[in-house]
């Protein structure tokens, strides 16, 4: 460890003719080790003792024999904090998209601190790695290729992952024709139900729709079309059968 002498310029004197200076530390780095158990990760030596972990990255910028002073050894563990935050980001990217809300909940529970996770989804926004509409849109068209639903339970889905009122109505208005996927839903699970007699079949035809967050007033209907395919069909095969 080194203090060293720092005059500012220009070099203001007091009374009596006295220079104004700091002084500072600086510590020399002695060795830059990788880690055993994360090669992406090195250890810095400082005057020969263990001093900070720090990303490879960060690393790269740095040689034995350089001197470090106390600002610029805070700077290095800050990035380094930056740098790990967004690779545990990117890590709970690396299994589906997520919204805003849930990348800044899971750093949050790591013990991350705001700052740092406000920052970190910044530059992930910034990447197009996060971005709240493209999810929307995304977790939308999925439902209603698999599963079809109605705007009020795609409107709770869609609220649970955190996003704006503004971004969940834009999407529900663009890519949510209710009729047509109460239609596509009624028809696939009314095959379940042939044979049944009316009341029975609306009731449980009814009662799926509305689990899957269609409106009466959409559903009912739809419910009285599915019914009346089901029996054009049914007097179809019958026919074709006594000939």
């Amino acid at each position: 460890m080194q203090f060293q002498v720092f005059f500012p310029q220009p070099w203001p004197l007091q009374k009596g003719g006295l220079r104004l200076c700091f002084l500072y530390m600086v510590q020399q780095i002695t060795a830059i080790e990788p880690q055993q158990k994360n090669p992406q990760r090195v250890n810095i030596y400082l005057d020969g003792e263990f001093a900070f972990g720090l990303t490879s990255l960060l690393a790269a910028w740095l040689k034995v024999g350089q001197e470090l002073s106390d600002e610029k050894i805070a700077s290095l563990k800050a990035g380094d904090e930056l740098e790990v935050t967004y690779q545990k980001a990117l890590h709970f990217l690396s299994y589906r998209p997520r919204s805003s809300a849930e990348v800044r909940q899971n750093l949050v529970k790591r013990g991350i601190v705001e700052p740092l996770v406000e920052e970190t989804l910044s530059r992930l926004q910034a990447a197009g790695l996060v971005n709240d509409e493209a999810f929307a849109q995304a977790w939308v068209e999925n439902r209603n290729t698999f599963r079809p639903r109605g705007k009020s339970a795609l409107r709770m889905e869609l609220r649970r992952k955190g996003l704006s009122e503004e971004i969940v109505q834009s999407v529900l208005d663009s890519q949510v024709n209710e009729t047509a996927l109460a239609f596509e839903a009624a028809r696939k699970y009314g095959r379940r139900l042939a044979g049944l007699e009316w009341p029975e079949f609306r009731q449980k035809l009814g009662g799926f729709l509305t689990r899957r967050g269609f409106s009466y007033t959409t559903l009912a209907p739809v419910v009285s079309e599915v019914w009346k395919e089901s029996q054009t069909a049914d007097a179809g095969s019958k026919s074709d059968n006594e000939e």
